[in-house]
């Protein structure tokens, strides 16, 4: 059913009242998933106009978009979305700033360590000596990353660690904010066998001090690039310092659409919402940026890759893994971050007369709000 937006309205004022105990039924249900499907419609109608928009947009095998110099793609994204994976290796549980996006927002201080001398691997710890054996038994994975969180926070634990796999040929990848890094530091990756650096300059909202901290790895380090939740207040500072950051050479620029856990989404709070397939909630501002700055890209022939890394790439990375991993036709992790669905979220953009659906039709008896018993 296409619910209207104003009767989707008053439902949803009351599914945001309704306590912890208070039951969603299965006409609810029919009504929150309607209401879903027309904003998430005419979110798509608003992208595709933006999209038509871009010359020159590319594929990667219809897993996600991007312009520019397909030769400086990321390699951590082809293994990502064609590969085996992120295979994501976790060592530093501190941050050395904190980020309104960020998915610990507020539990920086709470973050569980992986353990002295340890690494995880796969959710299993590991001592570096036991790689090794990993190495042994596991089929080699097509590439691997560092997260979580800071990694330059203690990065002279990184290199042994990096030179091992770099020795067993596997791609590898690490993400920083880029403030605490150094020539020394930076050379010191290259030397290990880091393939790729991923610089967040939206943590530091473009600082010149991680500017210039990108133009010091590409001496280094073979792909370089930046990794960034797409904002209004990165798309802004990019813009001021635009070409200063072109000129470090840089091969890439992932655009990550911005999407909300339980921990971050306060910080976002009142801004217009949608949620993707039942799945990621995000800010509809996020991949309109994106393509925005896409265009400006193609446009001005920019000599390097962007990538729309949007929650449409995200889903077809969940279902990459699952394939995979052998799991059953049509398996994936991907899925709400939210164990209650927020409702109160989507009020805002229920509430926006700039927003409207792209066709309405009148409810079915039974489903009209008058008949909401309170």
């Amino acid at each position: 059913m296409k619910i209207s937006k104003n009767d989707a309205l008053i439902w949803f004022d009351f599914f945001s009242q309704l306590t912890e105990e208070e039951e969603i039924s299965t006409k609810h249900e029919e009504i929150i998933y309607a209401t879903f499907a027309q904003i998430e419609a005419a979110i798509e109608h608003r992208n595709d106009k933006l999209m038509s928009e871009i010359k020159s947009l590319k594929t990667l095998e219809n897993r996600t978009l991007f312009v520019g110099n397909e030769h400086k793609f990321p390699n951590g994204c082809r293994s990502c979305l064609l590969g085996t994976g992120l295979s994501a290796i976790r060592k530093t549980n501190k941050c050395n700033i904190e980020c309104k996006f960020c998915y610990n927002y507020g539990q920086l201080e709470d973050i569980p360590p992986v353990g002295e001398g340890m690494w995880e691997i796969g959710g299993t710890k590991f001592y570096e000596k036991d790689i090794d054996l990993l190495l042994s038994i596991y089929k080699k994975p097509t590439g691997i990353s560092y997260v979580y969180l800071e990694p330059f926070m203690e990065i002279e634990k990184y290199y042994s660690v990096i030179k091992k796999f770099s020795d067993a040929g596997i791609h590898q990848h690490l993400y920083t904010n880029g403030t605490l890094a150094t020539e020394e530091t930076l050379k010191a990756l290259g030397e290990a066998g880091l393939n790729e650096i991923r610089f967040n300059l939206g943590a530091a909202n473009c600082s010149d001090k991680v500017i210039k901290n990108i133009g010091i790895a590409k001496k280094y380090i073979k792909n370089v690039g930046i990794e960034t939740p797409m904002t209004p207040e990165f798309f802004e500072a990019f813009r001021k310092k635009k070409q200063t950051i072109l000129e470090t050479k840089l091969d890439f620029i992932n655009c990550a659409e911005l999407h909300l856990n339980e921990n971050n989404i306060n910080n976002y709070y009142g801004e217009n919402m949608y949620i993707s397939r039942h799945g990621y909630i995000s800010p509809i501002w996020s991949r309109e940026l994106t393509l925005k700055f896409m265009k400006i890209a193609a446009d001005e022939n920019w000599d390097l890759a962007v990538h729309d890394c949007s929650n449409y790439t995200k889903f077809a990375r969940s279902l990459n893994l699952s394939s995979k991993e052998g799991m059953w036709f049509g398996a994936s992790n991907y899925a709400s971050e939210f164990a209650r669905i927020p409702y109160d979220v989507f009020i805002p953009i229920l509430n926006d007369d700039n927003f409207q659906f792209l066709s309405e039709e009148e409810l079915p008896e039974g489903y009209k709000p008058v008949l909401m018993s309170y």
